[in-house]
């Protein structure tokens, strides 16, 4: 069984609640009805808030010090009174983006469901299903453009910890276009002081590796290094991670499931804006899943 098989009955069974704001896009419309349909989850309507002031404790609490005159302003958009939903217990998952840039889905999310204790990053990744049966979980690729290696190491800890979730065991790989010391220079550095984090935290993580490497264990194996079977890749920046999973869609026909935010005190999906409506349905049921 695939993990959106999977994903999609712990779904069922769960039933849980999201709440998708962009009703007005006719693909999050006809995903709803489609999670209906199926049993997926029951769908939260923003018709359902409650008065916007009921929510203030919500928001002060995810932004202290906040006034209650631009909480309430800020109640008035619906991802921060879908967010607000969520951090109250109305909903249990947030579902937003196919219509919404990432960064106002992610400031909506850290202004009213807040972020998760001890973490110092938000991050994303991608379920990426490839037609041959494969599955792997691709980070970052839609939040942090250049991270240094304390952001590196914290997204690559984060998504160890979606993986395990998802897909039951953690194979980290820190790509680099260097593998081990065969290449030099300011951005291989970087990722050889982020792996060296991440394997203080007991995880299985190789890096810096290249992408062959990462992935085959022969072409590992020659290069002298363990591996060769990652089910994690953590890309150096933004625009490696971006880059390699439309690439991965495009030419390999692989579904791209997410991005999923990582972070926050309850589960957050942000959407590419190309999404389908089935990537939204399997979107909805991975984010209920893992919560």
């Amino acid at each position: 069984m695939s993990v959106l098989e999977q994903a999609l009955a712990i779904a069922k069974a769960a039933r849980g609640r999201v709440i998708l704001p962009e009703y007005d896009d006719p693909r999050t419309e006809a995903a709803a009805k489609r999670i209906l349909a199926e049993g997926l989850a029951d769908c939260v309507c923003l018709d359902d808030a409650r008065p916007p002031e009921a929510y203030l404790p919500y928001l002060q609490a995810a932004r202290p010090g906040i006034k209650d005159a631009i909480a309430l302003k800020l109640l008035k958009k619906p991802l921060y009174l879908a967010g607000a939903m969520v951090a109250a217990g109305e909903a249990d998952a947030l579902i937003a983006g196919a219509a919404t840039p990432t960064r106002r889905v992610i400031e909506a999310a850290a202004m009213t469901i807040g972020m998760a204790e001890g973490v110092s990053v938000p991050s994303s990744f991608f379920l990426i299903a490839f037609r041959d049966g494969r599955e792997l979980i691709f980070a970052d690729c839609a939040v942090n453009v250049a991270p240094d290696a304390a952001e590196l190491a914290a997204i690559a800890v984060a998504s160890a910890r979606s993986a395990e979730a998802l897909l039951g065991s953690a194979r980290l790989a820190m790509l680099s276009f260097s593998t081990g010391a065969s290449g030099s220079g300011a951005s291989v550095d970087l990722v050889a002081e982020a792996t060296a984090r991440v394997a203080a935290e007991g995880l299985n993580v190789v890096g810096p590796v290249q992408a062959d490497a990462a992935l085959n264990r022969g072409i590992a194996a020659k290069k002298g290094i363990s591996g060769g079977d990652a089910n994690v890749l953590i890309f150096p920046s933004l625009d490696a991670g971006n880059i390699a999973y439309k690439l991965a869609q495009e030419l390999a026909g692989a579904q791209a499931v997410g991005p999923f935010l990582q972070g926050f005190a309850r589960p957050v999906c942000d959407l590419s804006r190309g999404a389908t409506v089935d990537d939204i349905v399997a979107a909805a049921a991975v984010t209920l899943a893992m919560r």
